[in-house]
């Protein structure tokens, strides 16, 4: 699928100013400067953040209330429940705020819920509340969810049940009447940050409970590693609070993790230093199967247990689950695509809708993503859960896929999500029509650029100045994410050595030069494209940087991520 190539500016005299006072490669200054550091002390905090910058937590709306409302259940002896959604934030955000309570209360009187995905559904459920109510629990603490269940929060109320949320999604026009609202995104609250994670959310009330009994710091800081776990699972911004959080909690994983991370890590065969990339991709799709696959709960119990014998029993469990969730997303996937292919008319269509009974629940909104990845089109994957159809929409870039799906609402049942990325259930005899109608939004609304994926460049380096100290610089970048994502780079007019090959059938090495200097790359998936280097023309490539290491010795290589005929146009 050909991309289009987006390449940045950055504001010249802003880049000029900070490489004459930070003294590093100028390309590296333009890219601080897109990215709004753009001066000396914002680059000073940017490469050396520190937790003293963390702002106050009780600048965030009802901290008070909240503290009080946990200090007085505490006094007078009350049942306090731990409730969190079933996905990585959500557990994370339960195992912090529960190991803190252990620590400051009696274990007898705390316990932890976490709704199943299948039989409850998303956020606090009724089920929850009416364990609560058969345990004697008279206060429930829910994390990452609660912001938009009023009705429950009421229900719980009838049964003599107060609320404390911890949320980080938007509010909508009605508040829950809970004793407190942790929630940043509210309208009139003053909390500087506004992007935590709900984990985040969670490692703020446990701060300003620390604060009002006077621990130490460590009593906090021992959980940064599921903060940034959190943080880099829920693909929030690394911006600001996240960047500074998700910095020591990555340093936290790699020096000090707690014995459930230690074991993911093992499992994950990871044996360098992790980076945020890693804990997306080995960390989070392990915790995120427990709930996709079967119980979330021994995610939690995972990430408390303190005997490492047992937590490496417990990531045994959850890395059983996702390696069945690789199989099952696998040859969906392919079933998925096989269908679209059989489809004589999927090729004009703006959009895709498939349905199969016998799908996984847990894995359809991954699938949905993968056609994304093979058409680039808003796609709908649903399967049937009882008597509905129920499934998961994904979108491309800039497509208002909420927008589409609420315009199709007369075929729903129940509907929910948001800009990219949304949940459905209808009947199935209404598949066909929704089919139609969701073709029918997505045609009239979908602008032409929509429909080219966009590969979105930093700069355009050429290779005398890719050297080590460069890429050190670049390493201090980290940790990437939304809003600080790993640079993209551009070399244009590149030639192929002839030592380039195909490797495994399905990736490329490259052995590529410029200007007399030979750097080494690999492309992953690119095999197709190999007779593109066989042309003996001068091709521009698109990359990030990482380090191979071979025999004991690195050097840096190129990623690359496309490339095409120089006289192409971007």
């Amino acid at each position: 699928m050909e991309k289009r190539w987006n390449i940045l500016s950055w504001p010249a005299e802003k880049a000029a100013a900070l490489h004459e006072s930070l003294k590093v490669n100028p390309i590296l200054c333009g890219i601080l400067a897109q990215r709004g550091i753009d001066s000396f002390d914002l680059a000073k905090s940017y490469f050396r953040p520190s937790l003293e910058s963390l702002h106050d937590p009780w600048l965030m709306k009802d901290m008070d209330k909240a503290v009080t409302r946990i200090l007085s259940a505490i006094e007078q002896k009350e049942k306090i429940l731990v409730f969190g959604d079933y996905d990585v934030d959500g557990t994370t955000a339960v195992a912090l705020v529960y190991q803190f309570l252990c620590g400051i209360y009696e274990e007898a009187f705390v316990d932890f819920y976490i709704p199943h995905r299948y039989r409850e559904g998303y956020g606090i459920s009724k089920a929850g509340i009416d364990h609560a109510e058969e345990q004697c629990y008279s206060l429930i603490i829910s994390l990452d969810c609660g912001i938009k269940s009023t009705e429950l929060v009421r229900y719980a109320a009838d049964k003599g049940i107060d609320f404390i949320i911890c949320d980080h999604h938007l509010p909508g026009s009605q508040l829950p009447a809970a004793v407190a609202i942790l929630n940043p995104k509210q309208n009139d609250c003053a909390y500087p940050y506004k992007e935590l994670c709900g984990c985040g959310v969670g490692f703020k009330l446990i701060t300003a409970l620390a604060q009002q009994l006077a621990l130490p710091k460590e009593h906090i800081y021992k959980f940064l590693d599921l903060v940034a776990t959190a943080i880099a699972a829920d693909i929030v911004p690394m911006t600001g609070e996240n960047r500074i959080l998700a910095y020591y909690g990555l340093e936290k994983i790699n020096k000090d993790p707690l014995p459930g991370m230690k074991a993911l890590i093992k499992l994950g065969g990871v044996q360098k230093t992790l980076s945020i990339t890693n804990v997306v991709f080995v960390i989070a799709p392990r915790v995120n199967a427990a709930g996709r696959m079967d119980d979330a709960r021994k995610a939690v119990q995972l990430f408390i247990e303190q005997d490492e014998t047992k937590a490496l029993e417990l990531a045994e469990m959850l890395h059983s689950d996702n390696s069945d969730r690789k199989e099952a997303d696998s040859s969906i996937t392919q079933e998925a695509l096989e269908m679209i292919r059989q489809d004589p008319d999927a090729i004009n269509r703006r959009s895709s809708v498939v349905y199969k009974d016998s799908w996984h629940k847990g894995v359809v909104g991954i699938v949905a993503s993968r056609l994304i990845e093979h058409y680039y089109k808003p796609t709908v994957v649903l399967t049937r859960n009882a008597d509905l159809a129920t499934g998961s929409a994904r979108s491309v870039a800039g497509f208002d896929l909420h927008e589409a799906i609420y315009q199709c609402r007369e075929y729903l049942l129940a509907y929910g999500g948001h800009f990219a990325a949304a949940g459905l259930s209808l009947l199935p005899e209404h598949i066909p029509a929704f089919r139609e109608k969701f073709e029918a939004v997505v045609a009239a609304s979908i602008l032409d650029h929509q429909r080219v994926p966009e590969i979105v460049i930093d700069a355009t380096v050429p290779f005398n100045d890719i050297s080590p100290s460069f890429y050190n610089i670049l390493c201090q970048m980290e940790p990437f994410g939304p809003g600080n994502m790993r640079p993209v780079f551009i070399s244009r007019g590149v030639v192929d050595t002839g030592y380039s090959k195909i490797l495994k059938e399905a990736h490329l090495r490259f052995v590529l030069k410029q200007n007399g200097i030979i750097l080494n790359g690999i492309g992953f998936n690119m095999a197709e494209k190999f007779s593109l280097l066989q042309a003996n023309q001068p091709i521009d490539i698109v990359y990030t940087l990482d380090e191979n290491e071979w025999d004991g010795k690195k050097t840096i290589q190129l990623k690359i991520i496309d490339f095409r005929l120089s006289h192409s146009p971007s």
